[in-house]
């Protein structure tokens, strides 16, 4: 169930942001339906939701590679959007973004991007969000950065080592709360 969704949010996001006008703004409109059409088709939102928000995240990730957009700003765009679609579904949205930021990490890779830089692009996307819903951003961010190392430590060492170092270098993320997430996904 979840590759279908992985390949249906992917070929949603060509059809969707190809020729559009503003692409950034048709990504977050198709992804954020996505997610509330699939957590609503979705029984159980716990654990099969959560695990749908990575999915929808990965395929959005992977649908821009064909449209000029940095990949830095399709996983801004795809988490905030994941994340704002689970807030009005009224699911887990701390959860949502671990879940979203892995999938934006997992979508790069896919299409051989930079891993870091779609780390960084997630956790912006989740301060974003979590500015827009009211929900607590230090806790948004830590949960992006261990959903993102996640991602990363399962595609390899290496990858795993280029988004701690990424994240950590990143000047518009809080470098006290990425440290302490990092320190506390290394257990």
């Amino acid at each position: 169930m979840l590759e279908k969704i992985v390949i249906e949010t992917k070929n949603l996001i060509i059809a969707t942001v190809e020729g559009a006008d503003d692409i950034l703004d048709s990504l977050r409109g198709a992804v954020k339906n996505q997610i509330v059409n699939t957590l609503k088709d979705v029984k159980e939102i716990s654990t099969t939701g959560m695990d749908a928000v990575a999915s929808v995240v990965t395929g959005a990730v992977e649908g821009t590679a064909k449209v000029a957009v940095s990949i830095t700003d399709a996983a801004r765009a795809s988490v905030r959007a994941a994340i704002v679609g689970v807030s009005e579904v009224g699911g887990d949205v701390i959860t949502a973004t671990k879940n979203a930021a892995q999938g934006a990490v997992v979508g790069a890779s896919g299409i051989g991007e930079d891993l870091g830089k779609a780390a960084i692009g997630a956790v912006e996307g989740a301060i974003k969000a979590a500015e827009s819903i009211g929900t607590d951003t230090s806790k948004a961010v830590s949960s992006a950065v261990v959903g993102a190392v996640k991602a990363a430590d399962d595609i390899g060492s290496e990858a795993g080592s280029t988004v701690r170092k990424t994240l950590l270098s990143a000047v518009s993320l809080p470098r006290d709360i990425v440290e302490k997430a990092i320190k506390g996904s290394d257990k």
